[in-house]
């Protein structure tokens, strides 16, 4: 009998296929260009490491036996570690729960689980991910859970409202600082949203992976709106790996929100998870807490490229979607014409740019995104000189 997969098709990780298609051009001797990759270069802040080093080194047991849901290496890891990305000080705010998390990717798949994805067949999710990040769509569809994509598109900004949001859902999953784009979510916008989920008592969560790295002066977090809504139901996630250099492999995070719907997720972890890896929160902590310089130096790079970038592309006829306010992406228009050639959508001209320049980004549909984890200035001139020999039309 032939043994085959068990899985529905389309499920292959769209950033694997990326990097396959990297090597077969770098293997064909082309100098590719890793504008696609999320991931920064270089180490994790030296302050971060060396506090890491001093908890690896440690002989207190707490440094090394399971965090599960709480943090025993690291006391108050949550609440301090949330307190650095808020303005609002929740000390003082009732009815409120934190949970240590190992990041925020694992934790996707928890959120439709607190919320009955087991035994509740009505649950509908509406996701933030046409486009976005894909994996709460890929989460609800594994578990078989009813899921949309709220609508978002230029015209919009890529800011969904009340209208996009389905009658009868019972939960979103939405990303602000919004993966790919780096649209931020205004103060006006959460409550707005707040409002009409606290009213129809749908559950609100918040992927705030890039809140880090928000440069916007307008960007708040959904805890900074969310507190003024005494019933509703919410819970906002935040993630060490984006926020101190190259800690991307750190899995180190928490979530703070609604008592209720963070205990349902902290029953459901704590039958999963065994709690992220000690030391590493004790390196970030310590860096966030006391290094603020570097963390800031840090933001400041990726808004100096993205502002570089921007400039760049734009002057050789390329159209920004919406300047971003947080994180390390740009994204953009799909032309209509490259090098001479029709473009139909994002994966043709991705594979015309990464044949003909070297040039890698990633689709997503009538977009693509361009990262500027790498150096993006250094390289500048050859990026200017790809684009132009490109000659793209809209």
């Amino acid at each position: 009998m032939e043994r085959k997969s068990w899985l529905p098709s389309g499920g292959e990780n769209l950033f694997q296929k990326i990097k396959d298609q990297q090597k077969k051009a770098e293997e064909k001797g082309i100098r590719v260009r890793k504008m696609s990759i999320g991931q920064p270069s270089g180490a994790a802040l030296l302050s971060a490491r060396k506090a890491a080093a001093s908890a690896v080194s440690s002989n207190e047991e707490s440094h090394h036996e399971y965090q599960d849901n709480g943090s025993p290496g690291v006391p108050n890891f949550a609440e301090r570690f949330v307190q650095c990305h808020i303005k609002c000080d929740l000390s003082k705010i009732e009815e409120m729960s934190f949970l240590p998390t190992p990041g925020t990717k694992s934790m996707l798949m928890m959120i439709p689980l607190a919320c009955g994805s087991s035994y509740k067949k009505d649950l509908l999710v509406g996701t933030h991910t046409k486009p976005g990040y894909p994996t709460p769509a890929i989460v609800c569809n594994y578990l078989g859970v009813k899921n949309y994509a709220l609508k978002t598109n230029i015209r919009n900004q890529f800011l969904f409202d009340e209208k996009s949001i389905k009658k009868g859902t019972k939960l979103l999953m939405v990303n602000f600082p919004h993966n790919p784009t780096g649209q931020i979510a205004t103060k006006e916008f959460w409550e707005k949203i707040c409002a009409y989920c606290e009213r129809e008592g749908i559950r609100l969560f918040n992927d705030g992976a890039y809140a880090g790295l928000a440069h916007s002066k307008d960007h708040c977090t959904l805890a900074d709106a969310a507190i003024h809504h005494p019933s509703l139901e919410w819970v906002e996630a935040y993630t060490a790996s984006k926020t101190a250099g190259n800690a991307t492999g750190w899995r180190v995070g928490a979530i703070v929100g609604s008592s209720a719907f963070v205990g349902d997720i902290a029953t459901i972890k704590s039958n999963l998870d065994s709690g992220f890896v000690a030391p590493m929160a004790a390196g970030i902590i310590h860096a966030i807490e006391n290094d603020q310089k570097g963390m800031k130096k840090h933001r400041k790079t990726y808004e100096e490229r993205i502002g570089f970038l921007i400039q760049t592309l734009e002057r050789e006829g390329m159209r920004i979607a919406v300047v971003p306010g947080a994180g390390f992406f740009t994204f953009w228009q799909v032309p209509k014409e490259a090098f001479g050639i029709t473009v139909e959508n994002g994966e043709e001209f991705n594979n015309l740019m990464i044949k003909k320049e070297g040039i890698v980004g990633v689709p997503f549909g009538e977009f693509i995104r361009y990262s500027v984890t790498q150096d993006v200035i250094e390289m500048g001139p050859a990026i200017a000189s790809a684009f132009k020999r490109a000659e793209v039309l809209y």
